[in-house]
This record gives C-alpha cells, structure tokens and sequence, in this order.
C-alpha cells in the first residue's frame, strides 16, 4: 500500500489580501510522480515554496513523513531528504560543474550549505566519483571542468539536477525542469527522470509542458487562482472539462 511522503493539509497563503493559495490539500504518494499544473499566477510556484519552507503559510500545514515541517529552515528541511530544483537555476556560475555538484554532496554531510567551495580541490574521492556519476547521468559529464556560467540555460538546468540528486533526497521538488531546453534536451531529461523514478524517488514536478507532464506522471494536479480545481489520473484530468478550460485547451 502506497504511504504519503508528503501532506499539503489545508494550506492558505495570502499577498497583500491576495489569496495565493486557499484550502490546497493534497497528497504525493511514496514512488510516484505528482505533476502540479495551472496557468501562470495560479499558485505553483508558491505552493514548492511553502514546502520547502521559503514561505510560511498563512494556515495549514505541510507535513514530510509523518512530521510537521510547517515553521522549519529551508535548510533543516533539506537535510530531512527534500531537495529543489528551481525555476530559475540557482547555480555557483564560478565554479566548475564537478565542483557545483561536490558542493552539496559535501553540504549533506556537513549539515549546511556553509562549506567553502574551494575546499572542492581536496575533496574526498568517493564525493567526486559521486559527482561524476550524476553529471554522466545527466549528460554533462564532458564539460565537468568548464565553469558553470558558461553553461546554456538548458544545461544549467541539467546541472541543477545534479546538484539535487547527489543529495539522494526522499522527496525531489521539481519547478519547470525542462524549461529553455530544446525538444532533444527535454526527451533525454524525460528518460533520465523516468530512470530515477525505476530507482524509487518520489518527485513533484511543476511544468508547462504537457508532453513533459502526460510522459511522467502518475498522478496529476491543477491549480487555477490558487485553488484545486482537479486532480486525479493523468487520463482523468486530460478529461476533465474544467482543466481544458482553464489550462489544456482543446487541443489536448
């Protein structure tokens, strides 16, 4: 039987009396892929945050296997086993590719992300081949010594995924993984997410793209001015008249 790793139980969060998010409860079963769909401002974005602990929600709580986590450090929550791939890639830009994945191999076992980077010229073997393992996966590893601002920003992106998978999380937050890619870059990031998830990682995936959602999810859910308006089976929300409405258009 399927457990939740994660509970978004009854989470409100308002902007200035705008209401971001209102009554979001949801679940992400252990194993599966969760896609989170809706338009732009429909509350995504925000919601990731509110998990992660970048944002307090304003009721509700959000509970990561079995404990309440509303109130803790983005830190603290990442050390419990949730890792983030953000919509924008939040990279070292300095530093090599190897050296941005030694980066939080090394923060994972520290406790923080306070480790000097430099310290990534003496780093132990088993981080760097552990480093390299994951920039192979993701088909970086012939750039590992080029600096990472010099990437494009599809392979920044890649090199992100990386830098969250080295971490071996529990729970992986994706928001918009595939975005500035080109379709090649997409269909191998579809593949190498499809292989994580034969290795058993629970993902939440954020993402425009429907060919990217219908590819990899198991379960999908749609946010529309801050509230679900579904959520169920990808064939059940490909159907649903009120998701074509909102988001999917006819044609989908």
């Amino acid at each position: 039987m399927e457990n939740a790793v994660l509970h978004v139980a009854d989470v409100q969060k308002n902007f200035r009396g705008l209401k971001a998010l209102s009554d979001i409860d949801l679940q992400v079963m252990e194993g599966t892929t969760h896609a989170i769909i809706g338009p732009n401002g429909a509350g995504k974005s925000t919601l990731l945050n509110v998990c992660i602990g970048r944002l307090p929600p304003d009721s509700g709580a959000v509970v990561f296997d079995g404990e309440v986590i509303t109130g803790k450090k983005p830190h603290e929550i990442n050390q419990m086993g949730i890792a983030r791939v953000f919509q924008t890639p939040e990279i070292f830009p300095d530093l090599t590719l190897l050296q941005n994945v030694m980066v939080p191999a090394f923060a994972k076992r520290d406790g923080s992300f306070r480790l000097n980077p430099l310290q990534m010229v003496s780093a132990q073997a088993v981080i760097r081949d552990e480093a390299e393992h994951w920039l192979t996966d993701v088909g970086l590893k012939e750039h590992m010594h080029r600096t990472a601002g010099s990437l494009s920003r599809g392979d920044k992106r890649r090199l992100e995924l990386a830098m969250a998978l080295v971490q071996h999380p529990r729970l992986l937050l994706l928001d918009e993984p595939t975005a500035g890619m080109s379709r090649h870059d997409t269909n191998s990031t579809i593949d190498l997410l499809k292989k994580i998830k034969e290795r058993g990682m629970t993902k939440v995936i954020i993402e425009h793209d429907m060919h990217v959602v219908f590819s990899l999810a198991d379960r999908i859910t749609v946010l529309a001015q801050g509230r679900i308006i579904a959520d169920g089976a990808p064939d059940e929300v490909r159907a649903n008249p009120k998701v074509r409405e909102a988001y999917l258009g006819g044609n989908h």
